[in-house]
């Protein structure tokens, strides 16, 4: 089934693309605070992303992971969300990402987006991932059930 491309006409006003949240942070992420921080009634659609730690990398169990972030990562992370949602079609979005050390389970990155329409919102989370973990100078050490750590993607 094709996507449906076409802006929506339908709107009162154009979308509003605010920023609510941008930040990198060494506290525990709640994603429904996140929703609760984008939900208004110009929003359709409020979809959100949680990046959890998992136990297992590569075939290898893990026990936990630490996150190390350059002191631009705040900076850079501000930028990215800002470009991104300008660029699209999208009420409000949310966006942090933990440093520290993180246990199995926990949120690495949390993302909320609130758009008329889930397409939008969708799009729009879809984009800040992808961009969020390709731009932002924050590593991954990860320790593994053997007792042995790797920094997991530095350049």
């Amino acid at each position: 089934m094709p996507i449906e491309t076409t802006r929506d006409h339908s709107r009162l006003v154009p979308p509003a693309r605010q920023v609510l949240r941008a930040q990198v942070s060494d506290q525990a992420l709640d994603l429904q605070a996140h929703a609760a921080l984008v939900e208004g009634a110009s929003s359709g659609a409020v979809v959100t992303f949680a990046g959890v730690v998992r136990n297992h990398d590569g075939g290898r169990p893990v026990t936990l992971l630490e996150y190390v972030g350059h002191p631009t990562a705040q900076a850079v992370l501000e930028r990215v969300v800002a470009e991104v949602t300008a660029a699209g079609d999208v009420e409000a979005v949310a966006v942090s990402h933990r440093v520290g050390t993180l246990a199995i389970g926990d949120t690495a990155l949390a993302v909320a987006v609130a758009g008329a329409h889930r397409q939008e919102a969708f799009e729009t989370a879809m984009r800040l991932v992808d961009e969020v973990k390709a731009q932002l100078p924050i590593w991954k050490r990860q320790v593994l059930a053997d007792g042995t750590d790797e920094w997991v993607a530095c350049p």
